[in-house]
């Protein structure tokens, strides 16, 4: 007697983001193995991520360089300022009527900039730049950028020189110049040029090690205390509201920071990225310690790989509008997306990759606004395809979406499978071309059928010229529930799915799978 079919639901698949660690055989299939260009939704299930809508007309002032940094000026009289780094040049973007941007260099004359991983902070109506090797920069509206010592009571040396800065407490906080790693300094009290009188200060940090021998890599405020994060283990000192009686309250061994730009407040808590992942400060009430968690541990021997083997800077943002965390390796053209709207299990963040991203730096404005720095310049996080500059035209690329799955067992590994029908149901994609893929037995080589989504225009209310029309009332996002004859067999099975997006979002709602149970093999 024949076998029936047996229905198999994999609802919201990939919903958890890419494991690589745990063993595939037998993984929950709301794991990914792969989640290229992809989120996690605010449904809950996996979906492209967004392009970057270009805002800078021509990228000539940028030579063969990138926007290696981008920050956001405001102060209290409603002026704002976006500055772009790069090409050993100093900019701000100047808005035209097309509405696209333009780079001004303003950069001061006689000074010499010979590289661009700036640190750049607003401070007091002010925005303030510093660079290890380079004389620290002031900027305001009145003035303009221009060098610190030719500020009015400053009194500039190469102590000053610093490569790490935080704003925090009514101070500047600087530290690690070219011959001190050890030694903060700190700012008068509201006067962020004056680091000699006043209240200013220092301390040196350097037999408050617990593990000896370290260097300040980055300065974080939290919680009215002042964290030092060193390359292998941190500092807290409490009471940083009046630095000089702070007091060392707590260390954690063995664990430090690898680059000040992956530093970043999401509200309660603090991430960074140390050599062996991502962290966070667990923030705690009754207890005054500090205990971290790794947030990378779904990818964590790829995620350490390619921390060793980058050649450059990396640049961070946290974003409360995407409920996201970006880590990008420019150099390596990859980037982790750590979705936060909640932890899994094992305490880890949900995860997707981006990869051959043009994303080389981020900032993110006060009104919600992700600005991303490419090859081109800078654009918007938005819109699902990534705009280029082409001799002056702003073009569009698409890039792949690719999920698959991990090996899945459908709850028996012993019994062989034959996959007779896959279901897919995609969200949005308009007239894209869909390749749905399949493999047994841990095969790299995937049998594949596509197909085409459909097209269907949005309607909305009193928009129809016909007032009761069907298409009045169509909610804008294609769904589309195809059904693809599949073959072959095996005792596991892996389901891809990859898609070009260009212009339209997409997400993967479900996979229903027609399959029959065989013997037991």
């Amino acid at each position: 007697m024949a076998q029936p079919l047996q229905s198999i639901n994999l609802v919201a698949p990939g919903f958890k983001g890419v494991n690589t660690e745990d063993s595939p055989i037998g993984q929950d299939f709301s794991y990914a193995d792969i989640a290229d260009n992809a989120v996690i939704d605010k449904r809950g299930r996996i979906a492209a991520r967004k392009g970057v809508d270009m805002k800078t007309a021509v990228s000539t002032p940028l030579g063969s360089d990138y926007a290696v940094k981008i920050h956001y000026f405001y102060d209290d009289a409603g002026n704002d300022e976006i500055f772009v780094t790069g090409n050993n040049k100093i900019f701000k973007t100047t808005q035209t009527t097309n509405p696209d941007d333009t780079l001004t260099d303003i950069t001061p004359g006689s000074y010499t900039i010979t590289a661009d991983n700036w640190k750049i902070v607003n401070f007091n109506d002010k925005a303030y730049f510093f660079q290890r090797g380079h004389e620290p920069l002031v900027y305001d509206n009145a003035t303009g950028l221009r060098k610190m010592s030719t500020v009015t009571g400053s009194a500039v040396s190469s102590t000053l020189y610093c490569h790490e800065a935080l704003a925090a407490y009514g101070r500047l906080w600087i530290v690690d110049n070219a011959a001190d790693t050890q030694t903060i300094y700190w700012s008068d009290l509201l006067i962020g040029t004056d680091f000699t009188g006043g209240s200013s200060g220092s301390i040196d940090v350097s037999k408050a090690w617990p593990d000896g021998y370290d260097e300040v890599r980055a300065l974080v405020a939290h919680n009215n205390n002042l964290i030092i994060l060193g390359k292998h283990s941190i500092l807290v000192y409490a009471n940083a509201f009046s630095p000089a009686t702070m007091t060392l309250a707590d260390t954690v061994a063995g664990v430090g920071c690898i680059c000040r730009n992956s530093v970043q407040h999401i509200g309660t808590d603090v991430l960074f990225v140390s050599d062996t992942g991502l962290r966070s400060f667990g923030r705690t009430i009754q207890e005054k310690s500090m205990p971290l968690s790794d947030l990378s541990l779904n990818v964590k021997t790829e995620f350490i790989a390619l921390l060793a083997t980058r050649t450059a800077p990396t640049a961070s943002v946290y974003s409360p509008e995407n409920s996201f965390y970006l880590i990008t390796f420019p150099d390596q053209k990859t980037t982790y997306c750590f979705d936060l709207k909640s932890r899994l299990e094992n305490g880890a963040y949900r995860v997707t990759r981006w990869t051959s991203a043009p994303f080389k730096s981020y900032e993110r404005k006060t009104d919600g606004t992700l600005l991303i720095g490419t090859d081109d310049g800078i654009g918007e996080y938005s819109g699902y395809s990534d705009e280029y500059n082409d001799s002056g035209t702003i073009k569009s690329a698409s890039y792949r979406f690719r999920y698959y799955s991990p090996s899945l067992t459908f709850g028996d590994p012993s019994k062989l499978k034959m996959v007779k029908k896959l279901r897919p149901t995609l969200v949005g994609a308009n007239s894209a071309t869909v390749f749905l893929k399949w493999a047994y037995d841990f095969g790299t080589t995937y049998s594949t059928q596509e197909f085409t989504v459909g097209n269907q225009t949005p309607y909305y209310f009193n928009e129809s010229a016909s007032e009761y029309t069907v298409a009045e009332f169509t909610g804008g996002e294609t769904t589309t529930r195809p059904t693809v004859n599949t073959t072959g067999n095996g005792s596991v099975v892996t389901i891809g799915l990859e898609s070009e997006i260009n212009g339209f979002a997409l997400s993967l709602q479900e996979i229903n799978v027609l399959a029959l149970m065989g013997k037991t093999i």
